[in-house]
Protein backbone atom coordinates (compact mmCIF):
# COMPACT_ATOMS: atom_id res chain seq x y z
CA UNK A 1 0.00 0.00 0.00
CA UNK A 2 1.19 3.17 -0.96
CA UNK A 3 1.70 5.87 2.50
CA UNK A 4 0.23 8.46 0.50
CA UNK A 5 -0.13 12.49 2.87
CA UNK A 6 -3.40 13.48 3.41
CA UNK A 7 -3.46 16.71 1.46
CA UNK A 8 -6.87 16.97 0.34
CA UNK A 9 -10.01 16.29 2.02
CA UNK A 10 -13.20 15.86 -0.25
CA UNK A 11 -16.79 16.17 1.80
CA UNK A 12 -19.31 15.18 -0.48
CA UNK A 13 -22.99 16.29 0.35
CA UNK A 14 -24.07 19.32 1.97
CA UNK A 15 -26.65 19.77 4.52
CA UNK A 16 -25.79 19.83 8.38
CA UNK A 17 -23.97 16.99 8.13
CA UNK A 18 -21.67 18.29 5.40
CA UNK A 19 -21.19 21.69 6.39
CA UNK A 20 -20.98 20.89 9.91
CA UNK A 21 -18.18 18.34 9.09
CA UNK A 22 -16.19 20.90 6.38
CA UNK A 23 -16.47 23.77 9.37
CA UNK A 24 -15.18 21.54 12.14
CA UNK A 25 -12.36 20.30 10.01
CA UNK A 26 -10.89 23.67 8.48
CA UNK A 27 -11.17 25.13 11.59
CA UNK A 28 -9.21 22.74 13.20
CA UNK A 29 -6.60 22.50 9.82
CA UNK A 30 -6.14 26.38 9.78
CA UNK A 31 -7.27 26.09 5.67
CA UNK A 32 -7.20 29.53 4.84
CA UNK A 33 -3.18 29.12 5.28
CA UNK A 34 -2.75 27.24 1.52
CA UNK A 35 -0.16 25.63 3.22
CA UNK A 36 -2.39 23.52 5.64
CA UNK A 37 -4.50 20.58 4.51
CA UNK A 38 -7.62 22.19 2.46
CA UNK A 39 -11.38 21.41 2.71
CA UNK A 40 -13.18 20.72 -1.14
CA UNK A 41 -17.12 20.53 -0.18
CA UNK A 42 -19.00 19.25 -3.40
CA UNK A 43 -23.08 19.97 -2.77
CA UNK A 44 -25.40 18.78 -5.16
CA UNK A 45 -27.67 22.00 -6.35
CA UNK A 46 -30.66 19.39 -7.12
CA UNK A 47 -31.44 18.38 -3.32
CA UNK A 48 -33.98 20.42 -1.41
CA UNK A 49 -33.43 20.59 2.11
CA UNK A 50 -36.45 18.61 3.92
CA UNK A 51 -36.98 21.43 6.54
CA UNK A 52 -39.13 19.87 9.65
CA UNK A 53 -37.95 21.97 12.28
CA UNK A 54 -34.84 20.11 14.19
CA UNK A 55 -33.52 19.92 17.97
CA UNK A 56 -29.94 20.11 19.34
CA UNK A 57 -28.99 19.00 22.33
CA UNK A 58 -27.25 21.85 24.44
CA UNK A 59 -23.31 20.25 23.01
CA UNK A 60 -24.42 22.59 19.83
CA UNK A 61 -23.80 26.05 22.06
CA UNK A 62 -19.84 24.84 22.50
CA UNK A 63 -19.66 23.72 18.48
CA UNK A 64 -21.05 27.37 17.19
CA UNK A 65 -18.79 29.00 19.91
CA UNK A 66 -15.83 26.81 18.27
CA UNK A 67 -16.41 27.74 14.76
CA UNK A 68 -16.56 31.10 15.72
CA UNK A 69 -20.39 31.66 14.85
CA UNK A 70 -22.07 34.54 16.37
CA UNK A 71 -25.39 32.84 18.91
CA UNK A 72 -27.27 36.32 17.83
CA UNK A 73 -26.07 35.83 14.57
CA UNK A 74 -27.16 32.04 14.28
CA UNK A 75 -30.75 32.70 16.44
CA UNK A 76 -31.86 35.14 13.68
CA UNK A 77 -30.63 33.58 10.58
CA UNK A 78 -31.41 30.10 11.67
CA UNK A 79 -35.22 31.15 12.88
CA UNK A 80 -33.59 29.35 16.01
CA UNK A 81 -35.67 29.58 19.59
CA UNK A 82 -34.34 27.67 23.27
CA UNK A 83 -34.87 24.41 23.54
CA UNK A 84 -34.81 23.65 27.57
CA UNK A 85 -36.04 20.03 27.19
CA UNK A 86 -38.59 17.46 25.93
CA UNK A 87 -41.88 16.86 27.10
CA UNK A 88 -43.55 13.54 26.73
CA UNK A 89 -47.07 13.61 26.53
CA UNK A 90 -49.25 10.49 26.58
CA UNK A 91 -46.33 8.03 26.65
CA UNK A 92 -47.09 6.23 29.88
CA UNK A 93 -50.29 5.65 29.05
CA UNK A 94 -53.09 6.82 26.75
CA UNK A 95 -55.24 9.82 27.78
CA UNK A 96 -57.79 9.00 30.06
CA UNK A 97 -61.44 11.20 29.89
CA UNK A 98 -59.03 13.36 27.51
CA UNK A 99 -56.56 14.20 30.32
CA UNK A 100 -53.14 14.12 29.17
CA UNK A 101 -50.42 12.94 31.09
CA UNK A 102 -46.54 13.86 30.70
CA UNK A 103 -43.27 14.41 31.95
CA UNK A 104 -39.94 15.89 31.37
CA UNK A 105 -36.74 15.30 30.20
CA UNK A 106 -34.43 18.21 31.07
CA UNK A 107 -31.05 19.64 30.48
CA UNK A 108 -31.00 21.36 33.67
CA UNK A 109 -30.48 19.66 37.45
CA UNK A 110 -30.29 21.10 40.32
CA UNK A 111 -27.27 18.78 41.04
CA UNK A 112 -25.40 16.46 39.69
CA UNK A 113 -26.35 13.07 40.56
CA UNK A 114 -23.12 11.27 40.37
CA UNK A 115 -22.24 13.31 43.15
CA UNK A 116 -25.69 12.93 45.06
CA UNK A 117 -28.29 11.46 43.99
CA UNK A 118 -32.15 12.67 45.22
CA UNK A 119 -33.53 9.94 43.18
CA UNK A 120 -33.65 7.52 46.31
CA UNK A 121 -34.98 9.75 48.11
CA UNK A 122 -38.32 10.96 45.79
CA UNK A 123 -38.96 6.86 45.07
CA UNK A 124 -38.95 6.41 49.31
CA UNK A 125 -41.03 9.29 50.25
CA UNK A 126 -38.66 11.28 51.89
CA UNK A 127 -38.89 14.61 49.49
CA UNK A 128 -40.90 15.48 46.54
CA UNK A 129 -44.35 13.99 47.83
CA UNK A 130 -46.97 14.27 45.34
CA UNK A 131 -44.61 16.33 43.00
CA UNK A 132 -42.89 14.35 39.36
CA UNK A 133 -39.19 13.69 39.79
CA UNK A 134 -38.79 16.17 37.27
CA UNK A 135 -40.59 19.23 39.68
CA UNK A 136 -38.48 17.35 42.21
CA UNK A 137 -34.57 18.02 41.40
CA UNK A 138 -35.17 21.04 39.30
CA UNK A 139 -36.93 24.22 38.38
CA UNK A 140 -36.68 23.99 34.87
CA UNK A 141 -40.21 22.15 33.94
CA UNK A 142 -42.06 24.91 35.19
CA UNK A 143 -40.13 27.04 33.34
CA UNK A 144 -40.99 24.88 30.56
CA UNK A 145 -44.59 24.54 31.16
CA UNK A 146 -45.06 29.03 30.78
CA UNK A 147 -42.87 29.04 27.83
CA UNK A 148 -39.69 31.03 29.09
CA UNK A 149 -36.62 31.21 28.05
CA UNK A 150 -33.20 29.91 29.69
CA UNK A 151 -31.47 33.52 30.00
CA UNK A 152 -31.94 37.28 29.97
CA UNK A 153 -30.96 39.75 27.37
CA UNK A 154 -27.48 41.05 29.53
CA UNK A 155 -26.20 37.13 29.58
CA UNK A 156 -23.37 36.65 27.11
CA UNK A 157 -23.72 34.72 24.18
CA UNK A 158 -24.28 30.73 25.14
CA UNK A 159 -24.29 31.28 28.77
CA UNK A 160 -27.66 31.06 30.80
CA UNK A 161 -29.39 30.76 33.79
CA UNK A 162 -30.29 27.38 32.31
CA UNK A 163 -28.94 24.65 30.52
CA UNK A 164 -30.11 24.67 26.74
CA UNK A 165 -30.13 23.73 23.36
CA UNK A 166 -32.02 25.17 20.40
CA UNK A 167 -34.61 24.83 17.61
CA UNK A 168 -33.31 25.62 14.71
CA UNK A 169 -34.55 25.36 10.68
CA UNK A 170 -32.07 22.98 9.13
CA UNK A 171 -32.09 24.76 5.63
CA UNK A 172 -31.10 27.68 7.04
CA UNK A 173 -28.10 26.54 9.40
CA UNK A 174 -27.23 24.99 6.46
CA UNK A 175 -26.84 28.37 4.87
CA UNK A 176 -25.30 29.78 7.37
CA UNK A 177 -22.70 27.04 7.89
CA UNK A 178 -21.97 27.21 4.35
CA UNK A 179 -21.86 30.86 4.51
CA UNK A 180 -19.61 31.04 7.60
CA UNK A 181 -17.40 28.06 6.16
CA UNK A 182 -16.36 29.61 2.63
CA UNK A 183 -15.58 33.03 4.05
CA UNK A 184 -14.26 32.82 7.58
CA UNK A 185 -12.64 29.19 7.95
CA UNK A 186 -11.16 28.25 4.04
CA UNK A 187 -13.79 25.54 3.04
CA UNK A 188 -14.07 25.68 -0.76
CA UNK A 189 -17.13 25.24 -2.38
CA UNK A 190 -17.90 22.93 -5.63
CA UNK A 191 -21.84 22.93 -6.86
CA UNK A 192 -22.12 19.62 -8.95
CA UNK A 193 -23.77 16.17 -9.05
CA UNK A 194 -21.17 13.12 -8.22
CA UNK A 195 -21.72 10.74 -11.33
CA UNK A 196 -19.38 7.97 -10.48
CA UNK A 197 -16.90 7.11 -7.84
CA UNK A 198 -13.12 6.11 -8.99
CA UNK A 199 -11.10 3.83 -6.75
CA UNK A 200 -7.06 2.83 -6.68
CA UNK A 201 -5.39 -0.40 -7.11
CA UNK A 202 -5.65 -0.38 -3.12
CA UNK A 203 -9.22 0.12 -2.86
CA UNK A 204 -9.04 3.52 -1.77
CA UNK A 205 -10.75 6.19 -3.32
CA UNK A 206 -9.09 8.18 -5.47
CA UNK A 207 -11.46 10.98 -6.81
CA UNK A 208 -15.13 11.67 -8.53
CA UNK A 209 -16.62 12.26 -11.63
CA UNK A 210 -18.90 15.25 -11.77
CA UNK A 211 -21.46 16.24 -14.27
CA UNK A 212 -20.09 19.90 -14.37
CA UNK A 213 -16.51 20.10 -13.08
CA UNK A 214 -14.84 16.88 -14.26
CA UNK A 215 -12.92 14.69 -12.18
CA UNK A 216 -11.98 16.07 -8.33
CA UNK A 217 -9.11 14.15 -6.62
CA UNK A 218 -8.61 14.06 -2.94
CA UNK A 219 -6.27 12.39 -0.48
CA UNK A 220 -9.47 11.56 2.10
CA UNK A 221 -12.96 11.34 1.69
CA UNK A 222 -16.53 12.54 3.96
CA UNK A 223 -19.93 10.87 3.06
CA UNK A 224 -22.48 13.20 3.80
CA UNK A 225 -24.70 12.15 0.55
CA UNK A 226 -27.43 11.04 2.80
CA UNK A 227 -29.65 7.84 2.21
CA UNK A 228 -27.83 7.45 -0.93
CA UNK A 229 -24.32 6.38 0.52
CA UNK A 230 -22.69 7.01 -3.03
CA UNK A 231 -18.97 6.63 -1.34
CA UNK A 232 -19.14 4.15 1.52
CA UNK A 233 -22.12 2.17 0.79
CA UNK A 234 -22.46 2.03 -2.99
CA UNK A 235 -18.49 2.99 -4.12
CA UNK A 236 -17.11 0.91 -0.76
CA UNK A 237 -19.84 -1.61 -0.51
CA UNK A 238 -20.63 -1.23 3.03
CA UNK A 239 -23.40 -3.13 3.54
CA UNK A 240 -26.32 -1.70 6.14
CA UNK A 241 -27.95 -2.94 8.76
CA UNK A 242 -31.16 -2.23 9.21
CA UNK A 243 -32.92 -2.17 12.95
CA UNK A 244 -36.64 -2.20 12.10
CA UNK A 245 -37.09 -4.91 14.01
CA UNK A 246 -36.29 -3.48 17.47
CA UNK A 247 -37.48 0.43 16.44
CA UNK A 248 -40.31 -0.32 14.46
CA UNK A 249 -41.61 3.11 13.14
CA UNK A 250 -40.35 3.38 9.29
CA UNK A 251 -42.14 6.48 7.83
CA UNK A 252 -42.70 10.15 9.38
CA UNK A 253 -45.54 12.94 8.24
CA UNK A 254 -44.22 16.61 8.05
CA UNK A 255 -46.40 19.43 8.03
CA UNK A 256 -45.21 22.64 8.99
CA UNK A 257 -47.36 25.11 10.89
CA UNK A 258 -47.83 28.99 10.81
CA UNK A 259 -48.47 30.79 14.78
CA UNK A 260 -52.12 31.88 14.96
CA UNK A 261 -50.77 34.89 15.93
CA UNK A 262 -47.47 37.55 16.56
CA UNK A 263 -47.97 36.63 19.92
CA UNK A 264 -48.37 33.08 20.29
CA UNK A 265 -46.45 31.11 22.56
CA UNK A 266 -42.93 29.35 21.73
CA UNK A 267 -42.26 26.51 23.29
CA UNK A 268 -39.45 25.88 25.35
CA UNK A 269 -39.52 21.84 24.63
CA UNK A 270 -39.68 19.80 22.15
CA UNK A 271 -43.51 18.45 22.84
CA UNK A 272 -43.01 14.48 21.81
CA UNK A 273 -47.68 13.31 22.15
CA UNK A 274 -47.62 9.65 22.15
CA UNK A 275 -50.70 8.16 19.51
CA UNK A 276 -51.71 4.68 18.73
CA UNK A 277 -49.43 3.38 16.24
CA UNK A 278 -46.24 6.52 16.63
CA UNK A 279 -45.49 9.75 18.17
CA UNK A 280 -46.07 13.20 16.52
CA UNK A 281 -43.23 15.79 17.31
CA UNK A 282 -44.00 19.45 18.05
CA UNK A 283 -41.00 21.86 17.40
CA UNK A 284 -41.61 25.70 18.31
CA UNK A 285 -38.98 28.01 15.58
CA UNK A 286 -39.24 31.71 15.80
CA UNK A 287 -41.22 32.11 13.35
CA UNK A 288 -43.61 28.31 12.74
CA UNK A 289 -44.16 25.20 14.20
CA UNK A 290 -42.27 22.06 12.56
CA UNK A 291 -44.06 18.81 12.99
CA UNK A 292 -45.06 15.51 12.17
CA UNK A 293 -45.92 11.86 12.81
CA UNK A 294 -43.19 9.24 13.03
CA UNK A 295 -45.63 5.62 12.47
CA UNK A 296 -44.97 2.33 11.75
CA UNK A 297 -46.94 1.56 8.44
CA UNK A 298 -47.23 -1.81 9.53
CA UNK A 299 -49.76 -0.85 12.32
CA UNK A 300 -51.58 2.17 10.48
CA UNK A 301 -52.05 3.34 6.60
CA UNK A 302 -50.31 6.66 6.15
CA UNK A 303 -53.69 8.01 5.32
CA UNK A 304 -54.93 7.35 8.61
CA UNK A 305 -51.58 8.72 9.71
CA UNK A 306 -51.84 11.64 7.93
CA UNK A 307 -55.51 12.00 10.08
CA UNK A 308 -54.03 11.64 13.41
CA UNK A 309 -51.60 14.12 12.24
CA UNK A 310 -53.95 16.84 11.55
CA UNK A 311 -56.31 16.03 14.21
CA UNK A 312 -53.21 17.03 16.13
CA UNK A 313 -52.62 20.18 15.32
CA UNK A 314 -56.34 21.55 14.88
CA UNK A 315 -58.66 23.21 11.98
CA UNK A 316 -56.03 25.23 10.63
CA UNK A 317 -54.05 21.86 9.35
CA UNK A 318 -56.80 21.49 6.73
CA UNK A 319 -54.83 24.06 4.66
CA UNK A 320 -51.56 22.50 5.12
CA UNK A 321 -49.70 20.46 2.96
CA UNK A 322 -47.80 17.19 4.59
CA UNK A 323 -44.54 15.66 3.29
CA UNK A 324 -44.27 11.73 3.67
CA UNK A 325 -40.52 10.32 4.48
CA UNK A 326 -39.81 7.08 4.24
CA UNK A 327 -37.16 6.05 6.91
CA UNK A 328 -34.80 3.95 6.80
CA UNK A 329 -33.61 3.05 10.47
CA UNK A 330 -30.60 1.09 11.33
CA UNK A 331 -26.41 1.73 10.45
CA UNK A 332 -23.34 1.15 8.45
CA UNK A 333 -21.98 -2.09 9.29
CA UNK A 334 -18.80 0.36 9.20
CA UNK A 335 -18.64 4.07 9.50
CA UNK A 336 -14.77 4.49 8.15
CA UNK A 337 -13.43 2.16 5.14
CA UNK A 338 -10.30 2.57 3.85
CA UNK A 339 -9.86 6.79 3.26
CA UNK A 340 -13.69 7.22 3.30
CA UNK A 341 -15.81 8.26 7.04
CA UNK A 342 -19.89 8.12 7.00
CA UNK A 343 -21.24 11.00 8.53
CA UNK A 344 -25.26 11.77 8.90
CA UNK A 345 -27.76 9.59 7.29
CA UNK A 346 -25.10 7.72 5.13
CA UNK A 347 -23.61 6.28 7.96
CA UNK A 348 -26.80 5.57 10.36
CA UNK A 349 -30.28 6.76 11.19
CA UNK A 350 -32.20 5.98 13.78
CA UNK A 351 -35.95 7.71 14.73
CA UNK A 352 -35.98 11.69 16.02
CA UNK A 353 -37.14 10.87 19.44
CA UNK A 354 -34.35 12.43 21.58
CA UNK A 355 -33.17 14.40 19.07
CA UNK A 356 -29.54 12.50 18.41
CA UNK A 357 -28.99 13.36 14.90
CA UNK A 358 -27.68 16.70 14.80
CA UNK A 359 -25.45 15.66 18.12
CA UNK A 360 -24.14 12.19 16.47
CA UNK A 361 -22.76 14.63 13.26
CA UNK A 362 -21.19 16.90 15.78
CA UNK A 363 -20.14 13.69 17.58
CA UNK A 364 -18.33 12.84 14.13
CA UNK A 365 -17.28 16.12 13.29
CA UNK A 366 -15.18 16.30 16.46
CA UNK A 367 -13.81 12.68 16.99
CA UNK A 368 -12.92 13.12 12.88
CA UNK A 369 -10.90 16.45 13.64
CA UNK A 370 -9.11 15.15 16.78
CA UNK A 371 -7.61 12.01 15.17
CA UNK A 372 -7.20 13.09 11.76
CA UNK A 373 -4.80 10.70 9.84
CA UNK A 374 -2.34 12.61 8.24
CA UNK A 375 -1.45 9.97 5.81
CA UNK A 376 -2.78 6.52 5.11
CA UNK A 377 -0.51 4.19 7.28
CA UNK A 378 -2.72 6.26 10.30
CA UNK A 379 -5.94 5.97 9.05
CA UNK A 380 -5.35 2.10 9.63
CA UNK A 381 -5.32 2.57 13.38
CA UNK A 382 -7.45 5.91 13.35
CA UNK A 383 -10.53 3.28 11.33
CA UNK A 384 -10.65 0.97 14.26
CA UNK A 385 -10.83 3.11 16.59
CA UNK A 386 -13.44 5.18 15.15
CA UNK A 387 -15.64 2.27 14.18
CA UNK A 388 -15.38 0.82 17.65
CA UNK A 389 -16.53 4.70 19.00
CA UNK A 390 -19.60 4.96 16.76
CA UNK A 391 -21.20 1.09 16.93
CA UNK A 392 -21.10 1.72 20.93
CA UNK A 393 -22.59 5.43 20.40
CA UNK A 394 -25.65 4.02 17.94
CA UNK A 395 -26.08 1.17 19.82
CA UNK A 396 -26.52 2.83 23.28
CA UNK A 397 -28.87 5.46 20.76
CA UNK A 398 -30.90 3.12 20.06
CA UNK A 399 -30.87 1.12 23.50
CA UNK A 400 -32.52 4.34 25.07
CA UNK A 401 -34.74 5.36 22.12
CA UNK A 402 -36.51 1.95 22.72
CA UNK A 403 -36.64 2.17 26.31
CA UNK A 404 -38.99 4.76 25.83
CA UNK A 405 -41.37 2.37 24.10
CA UNK A 406 -40.59 -0.49 26.02
CA UNK A 407 -41.59 1.25 29.46
CA UNK A 408 -45.06 2.32 27.72
CA UNK A 409 -47.95 0.75 29.24
CA UNK A 410 -50.33 1.35 26.51
CA UNK A 411 -52.43 -1.14 24.69
CA UNK A 412 -52.55 -0.65 21.31
CA UNK A 413 -50.99 -3.38 18.52
CA UNK A 414 -47.67 -0.80 18.03
CA UNK A 415 -47.06 -0.38 21.75
CA UNK A 416 -47.75 -4.04 22.62
CA UNK A 417 -45.19 -5.55 19.66
CA UNK A 418 -42.91 -2.71 21.18
CA UNK A 419 -42.69 -4.89 24.29
CA UNK A 420 -42.52 -8.27 22.51
CA UNK A 421 -38.85 -9.72 24.02
CA UNK A 422 -37.12 -10.59 21.00
CA UNK A 423 -37.20 -7.02 19.64
CA UNK A 424 -35.27 -5.14 22.60
CA UNK A 425 -31.68 -5.39 23.38
CA UNK A 426 -30.72 -7.86 25.44
CA UNK A 427 -28.19 -4.66 27.05
CA UNK A 428 -31.30 -2.68 28.25
CA UNK A 429 -33.36 -6.14 29.82
CA UNK A 430 -30.21 -6.19 31.76
CA UNK A 431 -29.69 -2.98 32.80
CA UNK A 432 -33.94 -3.08 33.48
CA UNK A 433 -33.45 -6.30 35.58
CA UNK A 434 -30.57 -4.29 37.81
CA UNK A 435 -32.32 -0.93 38.20
CA UNK A 436 -35.22 -2.67 39.49
CA UNK A 437 -33.48 -3.37 42.59
CA UNK A 438 -31.13 -0.84 42.68
CA UNK A 439 -30.08 3.00 41.67
CA UNK A 440 -28.73 3.42 38.12
CA UNK A 441 -25.52 4.56 39.05
CA UNK A 442 -22.17 5.87 37.25
CA UNK A 443 -21.07 2.39 37.27
CA UNK A 444 -23.42 1.75 34.50
CA UNK A 445 -21.76 4.52 32.62
CA UNK A 446 -18.34 3.20 31.96
CA UNK A 447 -17.40 4.62 28.78
CA UNK A 448 -16.62 8.42 28.16
CA UNK A 449 -18.39 8.78 24.84
CA UNK A 450 -22.32 7.66 26.34
CA UNK A 451 -24.46 9.88 24.44
CA UNK A 452 -26.94 9.45 27.45
CA UNK A 453 -26.03 10.55 30.92
CA UNK A 454 -27.35 8.95 34.12
CA UNK A 455 -29.83 11.92 34.77
CA UNK A 456 -31.46 11.14 31.05
CA UNK A 457 -31.87 7.58 32.38
CA UNK A 458 -33.51 8.72 35.44
CA UNK A 459 -35.85 11.85 33.42
CA UNK A 460 -37.14 8.87 31.37
CA UNK A 461 -37.29 5.75 33.91
CA UNK A 462 -39.24 7.39 36.69
CA UNK A 463 -41.50 9.71 33.82
CA UNK A 464 -42.48 6.71 32.49
CA UNK A 465 -43.43 4.97 36.23
CA UNK A 466 -40.59 2.53 36.35
CA UNK A 467 -41.20 0.47 39.56
CA UNK A 468 -37.76 -0.14 41.38
CA UNK A 469 -38.28 -1.43 44.99
CA UNK A 470 -35.40 0.37 46.80
CA UNK A 471 -37.16 -0.02 50.54
CA UNK A 472 -35.59 -3.08 51.45
CA UNK A 473 -32.43 -0.75 51.67
CA UNK A 474 -33.45 2.18 52.54
CA UNK A 475 -31.21 2.43 56.06
CA UNK A 476 -28.66 3.24 53.02
CA UNK A 477 -30.28 6.21 52.00
CA UNK A 478 -29.38 7.77 54.99
CA UNK A 479 -28.53 11.72 54.30
CA UNK A 480 -32.25 12.85 54.77
CA UNK A 481 -31.51 16.16 55.70
CA UNK A 482 -29.29 17.11 52.79
CA UNK A 483 -31.64 15.77 50.53
CA UNK A 484 -33.98 17.82 51.90
CA UNK A 485 -31.88 21.50 51.53
CA UNK A 486 -31.40 20.13 47.66
CA UNK A 487 -35.26 19.54 47.45
CA UNK A 488 -36.61 23.00 49.48
CA UNK A 489 -33.57 24.86 47.06
CA UNK A 490 -35.37 23.69 44.15
CA UNK A 491 -39.23 25.14 45.94
CA UNK A 492 -37.68 28.28 46.38
CA UNK A 493 -35.88 29.16 43.30
CA UNK A 494 -38.67 27.86 41.29
CA UNK A 495 -41.00 30.43 41.79
CA UNK A 496 -38.06 33.49 41.67
CA UNK A 497 -36.54 32.29 38.60
CA UNK A 498 -39.67 32.02 37.02
CA UNK A 499 -40.80 36.19 37.90
CA UNK A 500 -37.02 36.47 36.44
CA UNK A 501 -37.37 34.86 33.10
CA UNK A 502 -38.55 36.58 30.28
CA UNK A 503 -40.59 34.40 27.50
CA UNK A 504 -38.51 33.14 24.35
CA UNK A 505 -41.07 35.02 22.10
CA UNK A 506 -39.90 38.63 24.28
CA UNK A 507 -36.19 37.23 24.82
CA UNK A 508 -36.05 36.06 20.73
CA UNK A 509 -37.55 40.02 20.07
CA UNK A 510 -34.78 41.62 22.32
CA UNK A 511 -31.93 39.87 20.38
CA UNK A 512 -32.75 40.57 16.96
CA UNK A 513 -33.47 44.23 17.82
CA UNK A 514 -29.92 44.58 20.30
CA UNK A 515 -28.18 41.31 20.17
CA UNK A 516 -26.84 39.34 23.12
CA UNK A 517 -23.45 40.54 24.67
CA UNK A 518 -20.29 38.69 22.78
CA UNK A 519 -18.26 36.32 25.32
Amino acid sequence: MQNKNVKQVIVVGGGTAGWLTAANLAKKFNSVDAQAIQVTLIESPDIPTIGVGEGTWPTMRKTLAKLGISETEFLIKCNASFKQATKFVNWQQAAKNGIDTSYYHLFTSINDPLEFNLAPYWKLGIIGENKSYADTVSMQAAICERGLAPKLITNKEFEGLQNYAYHLDAGLFTDLLREHGTKNLGVKHISANVTDVNLDEDGYIASINTDTVGIISGDFFVDCTGFKSLLIGKALGIPFKSINDTLLSDHALAIQVPYESEKSMISSCTISTAHEAGWTWDIALSNRRGTGYVYSSAHTTHERAEQVLRNYIGPQAEQLDARLIKMNVGYREKFWHKNCFAVGLSAAFVEPLEASAIFLIEASANMLSELFPRDRQAMLAVEKKVNKSFKFRWDKTIEFIKMHYFLSKRTEPFWQDNKELSTVPDSLLESLECWQHQLVTGYDFDNVYEPFPLDSYQYVLYGMGFEQKLAFNQSAYSMDKVAKQHYERVQALTPKIQEQLPDNRTLLKKIAQYGLPQI
